[in-house]
């Protein structure tokens, strides 16, 4: 059995869920579908198989090879079993485990046309709530197979030596070439908007508060109105169930302080000031809406974070202080400050990584342009979630393209030992686990012997 793509739906999923939102729909009438394998309960649909054989050519790595369309159909009857088997062995996942991730997935897609429902139906025809279900379906089953995958092989481990053992085992003209790479850091501050612009937003929601009070305004048209969250804006404010720990400090303690139904006085957390209105409680896991108003820095505002990161710049160039010090004790930004300032790669948490796996494109061009060892000026720039940022980079070094080493690649080489290891355990676990369950394969896909355990 080739379990060596088995891991392409994960590694696609999240990129198939919003690939396929950009697809126009097709004709009224046109039959383009159809079901091609069912597990237990579960089916594959013919659009499922091409959409992730698509995805998975195109994001190809170089020295990788690409699955074959049979390849990309096993993995996903793989996904399927590990559905069918987590319900009979009882393995499940909660609705706000499901509800977050959805919600994070939807915000993300509903930036892409600022919040606008409307751009939405009118491009892609799909309204929000189509969309949000389309995503819950796939969400729910990635939590489910992630589950089922940590249960299997739960407690593996690898040593520098089985590193070695699976590195030495490789063909020395099969190891992977990597592209070249590079360890860069960033420092990022947000500005500090001016008192005048906090008390006014504090005001405006304090008024918003008064106004629903008194029933002269409802919550969702407001919030639909002025709310500058782009995900739940369009819902009226509604941000579904979170658990405890999973939103701001001082978001849920103000929401938990709440009893169903009662609206909180402005409360500012690093995305803003919200008011919050607590609408449900279960067990661990928590229900509200929101409105956020986000400060917007003025000019002198930026201009003096701008200042403040030259001179914090200085100070690291004289080496009066390290640059992964000051990205621990300074920076705004915890994906990278945490490392000490430096991107790390998704699969491996190595510090080098590839420039094209940075989603940000001016990131990517500005690195491009700098020399290694440099640090930049202050650099403003744009997040979607918190506005105007202002960051420097440092081009820490740069590695040549080159064939896979353990000197060089050491964090790469023991994920792939790890997987190998996966790999391996999974293999066992399906030869039992597949008569467990009712399989049933369309004929269009006999010749790719799919979960023969070849």
């Amino acid at each position: 059995m080739k379990f060596r793509n088995q891991l392409i739906l994960s590694l696609f999923g999240v990129l198939a869920i919003s690939q396929s939102f950009a697809q126009e729909a097709p004709p009224t009438g046109q039959v383009l579908d159809k079901i091609v394998a069912k597990v237990d309960n579960n089916i594959i649909l013919e659009s499922e198989v091409q959409q992730t054989y698509i995805e998975a050519l195109a994001q190809a790595q170089q020295g990788i090879t690409a699955p074959t369309r049979c390849e990309v159909f096993e993995s996903l009857m793989i996904n399927k079993l590990m559905v069918a088997k987590a319900e009979i062995d009882s393995v499940l996942v909660t609705e706000p485990e499901v509800m977050l991730q959805v919600d994070n997935r939807f915000n993300a897609v509903m930036q892409q046309f600022g919040g606008d429902e409307s751009v939405l139906v009118q491009v892609y025809g799909k309204t929000a709530e189509q969309l949000k279900g389309e995503i819950e379906d796939v969400i729910r089953e990635q939590l489910i197979v992630s589950k089922m995958r940590s249960k299997i092989t739960e407690g593996l481990t690898v040593s520098p030596a089985d590193v070695r053992s699976f590195f030495n085992s490789i063909p020395k003209d099969s190891l992977p070439l990597f592209t070249s790479e590079a360890s860069v850091g960033q420092i990022v501050k947000k500005p500090e908007v001016s008192p005048e612009v906090r008390a006014q937003l504090i005001a405006q929601l304090s008024q918003f508060k008064q106004d629903i009070l008194d029933g002269k305004a409802d919550f969702a048209d407001l919030a639909k109105r002025y709310s500058e969250d782009p995900g739940s804006g369009s819902q009226g404010g509604d941000l579904g169930f979170f658990r405890r720990g999973e939103l701001a400090p001082e978001y849920e303690a103000t929401a938990l302080g709440l009893r169903p139904g009662e609206i909180s006085d402005p409360v500012e957390t690093q995305f803003g000031f919200h008011m919050i209105q607590l609408l449900e409680i279960k067990g661990t896991s928590y229900n509200t809406r929101h409105i956020l108003r986000i400060p917007t820095p003025s000019e002198e505002d930026i201009a003096k974070t701008e200042r403040y990161l030259d001179s914090l710049k200085k100070e690291i160039e004289a080496g009066r202080i390290d640059f992964a010090k000051a990205a621990k004790e300074y920076s705004d930004d915890r994906a990278t400050s945490d490392n000490g300032g430096f991107f790390t790669d998704p699969s491996s948490g190595s510090k080098r990584l590839s420039l094209r796996t940075l989603e940000d494109p001016v990131l990517y061009f500005t690195i491009d342009t700098m020399e290694v060892g440099n640090i930049t000026k202050p650099i403003r720039f744009e997040d979607p979630r918190e506005g105007i940022k202002v960051r420097i980079l440092y081009y820490q070094a740069k590695y040549p393209a080159h064939r896979a080493n353990l000197n060089d690649d050491y964090e790469k080489m023991k994920a792939a030992t790890l997987r190998r290891k996966e790999d391996e355990i999974l293999e066992k676990w399906f030869v039992t686990a597949k008569e467990d369950v009712f399989i049933d394969i369309d004929p269009a896909y006999d010749r790719c012997n799919a979960l023969s355990g070849n």
